[in-house]
């Protein structure tokens, strides 16, 4: 249902750091690249990064990425803590969700709630 998703950060640079980290576990990558925004896919951009150019502060997001594998999930997890990322909750089965429902959760620079999850069986 989605097509894609923008999500905008206080520090492009600082979140693309963060972002090429995480996500390159789950198989993706920048993909797109034009003055302060970049996007990132497997394929095809489907997940972009823009500067904030609203007053105000930004409510927190919840942002799920796919994983293939639970080694996967664990790969992200060990990205984001090497870029500096606070651990929301560690890499487990969320059996209150489905039985095989495996994923790990971090903040982002701008304090989003990031998660890689599988839900393929071990």
């Amino acid at each position: 249902m989605i097509d894609h998703l923008s999500v905008q950060v206080r520090d492009v640079a600082a979140s693309a750091a963060f972002y090429d980290a995480v996500l390159a576990p789950l198989g993706g990558r920048r993909l797109l690249e034009f003055p302060g925004v970049i996007g990132y896919g497997r394929e095809r951009p489907d997940f972009w990064l823009g500067p904030t150019e609203s007053p105000g502060t930004a409510r927190e997001v919840h942002l799920a990425f796919a994983a293939d594998s639970r080694a996967a999930v664990q790969a992200f997890r060990d990205a984001a803590v090497a870029a500096g990322a606070e651990v929301l909750h560690e890499p487990r089965l969320w059996p209150e969700y489905h039985a095989t429902y495996f994923g790990a959760f971090v903040r982002d620079p701008d304090g989003n709630n990031v998660e890689a999850v599988c839900h393929n069986p071990e």
